[in-house]
Order: C-alpha cells, then sequence, then structure tokens
C-alpha cells in the first residue's frame, strides 16, 4: 500500500485546542505513562479477541507517537498510523517500516483510495469537535474505509458512571513540570483545563471531549450502517456495566 504521494488534508482552523496542545511536549509529559507496555497489554487481548488472519491491514486513528501502531506492526500487520500533530508524527516516523506508515491528517477527511480490515479508535480519541456533526463525518469515514466485514474499534470513557458528575482540581508535578489541572463538565462536554509552569513560565491549555452514552454511541454508528458486535467496559474486556466501568469499547462491523 503506497502512501509516500498522499496530499496531506489537514484542518486549518487553529481555534480547535487540540491543534495546540497535542503538538507540545507538554502533552506527553503529562501522558507518559501510557507507554508501549500498556498498549501491548489492551492489544493482546483485542487481538485474541478479534481473530485477524496475518495479511489484515489496520488503520490507528489518532496514533499519537505510535504505540499502537508500531506493536501491531511488530505482530505482522499491516499498520497506517493518522495523526493532526506533526510532532507525534515526526516521532513515529522513525519506526516506519515496508508495512508501517504514518501520516499527518485529520480524522474529518476521508483518506481516499485505501481500504482497511480493522480501524481502532482508541483511548479517547473521538468527541473532541466543537460541533457534533463532525463526530458523525468520523464515522462517516470510518464506514467508508472499511473493507466489507471490516471492524472499527472506538474506545471511550464511560460518561455514564455515576462519580464522573463532579468538579476536580489537582496538580501534578513531573519530570520538573508542574500541571494545574481543572476537570469540569459543561453542557454536554467534558471540559480540563491545564496550566502549565515551567521553570517559572506559565502556558494554558485545554482538553475538550463531548459525553456520549454507550446508548448514543451505539445509534450513531448504527445510523451509518455499523453493526455493534460487542461493548466492553474495561482494557481487559470485561462485559460493559455503565455503573461501575471506566471505559466503553465498541466492537462494531461493516
Amino acid at each position: 500500500m503506497q502512501l509516500t504521494n498522499f496530499a496531506v488534508l489537514m484542518h486549518s482552523d487553529n481555534n480547535n485546542w487540540f491543534v495546540n496542545w497535542f503538538d507540545t511536549p507538554y502533552y506527553h509529559t503529562l501522558y507518559k505513562k501510557r507507554n508501549k507496555n500498556e498498549a501491548s497489554q489492551f492489544l493482546d487481548l483485542l487481538l485474541n479477541f478479534l481473530h485477524p488472519n496475518k495479511e489484515a491491514s489496520f488503520l490507528d486513528l489518532a496514533c499519537g507517537k505510535g504505540r499502537h501502531s508500531i506493536y501491531l506492526n511488530e505482530k505482522g500487520y499491516s499498520v497506517t498510523g493518522l495523526d493532526l500533530s506533526a510532532n507525534s508524527i515526526e516521532m513515529a516516523k522513525q519506526f516506519e517500516t515496508k508495512s508501517l506508515k504514518f501520516l499527518i491528517h485529520d480524522m474529518r477527511h476521508l483518506l481516499a483510495g485505501h481500504s482497511f480490515d480493522y480501524i481502532l479508535s482508541l483511548f479517547t480519541s473521538f468527541g473532541y469537535f466543537n460541533d457534533p456533526l463532525e463526530d458523525i463525518l468520523v464515522i462517516k469515514n470510518v464506514k467508508q474505509s472499511l473493507n466489507p466485514n471490516g471492524i472499527f474499534v472506538l474506545d471511550y470513557f464511560n460518561a455514564s458512571k455515576p462519580n464522573l458528575n463532579f468538579d476536580i482540581q489537582f496538580t501534578k508535578v513531573i519530570d520538573g513540570v508542574q500541571f494545574d489541572i481543572i476537570k469540569t463538565i459543561e453542557g454536554d462536554r467534558i471540559i480540563k483545563k491545564i496550566d502549565v509552569t515551567d521553570n517559572e513560565k506559565v502556558f494554558n491549555y485545554s482538553e475538550q471531549v463531548r459525553i456520549y452514552s454507550c446508548e448514543r454511541l451505539k445509534q450513531l454508528l448504527e445510523q451509518e450502517g455499523l453493526t455493534v458486535l460487542n461493548v466492553f467496559g474495561s482494557y481487559n474486556l470485561e462485559p460493559y456495566n455503565e455503573l461501575t466501568c471506566d471505559r466503553l469499547i465498541v466492537v462494531a462491523k461493516n
């Protein structure tokens, strides 16, 4: 699969919080515990459940520095990783092989001319956009990019867990950098304000993600022609329970 000549389609709206936040080194510092070991444990269980054949192709949406893509490729699969962050893709590209490619790309745009057996959206890489219609556009693109009988795995946070609905404020110090974080619920979105203090300089960032229930996510997938097969509630692939589970992992078929 040749991708090197593909023209990158990038959304140009710099008012979107993720354009700035994901491209800063502070993002990677804050989430440094999300490492390859954590990813491999989850992927081993997922692959055991999915049983892909060795010729299967994977698309990793919002791949970051590529920890999931790299591991899948090490397992023998053809993998393409997409992310909006130029810095993340630059770091990921050092691991490219003949069967592992990384591209700067906005998931709201179709990766034209390519199709995949499996598309993964992992660790809450969905629901970022200001307009909920853009979330639907992402699902439409997934649908178009899946081969017949292809599988989409959407890993989201469980918004129905009771203790989710309160404000929290905390501070973390990682590698000498201080992160002051305030997490609130505003309307249908969770807002995380992140003030970064580094060598007495302060930088302000935020994260925003839309609140989707399990039923609403299933509805969005099904209205675009995908069939929901399973719903899991943890990275151990435990059955989903809206009152106790931290994750909401939906597996759907084209």
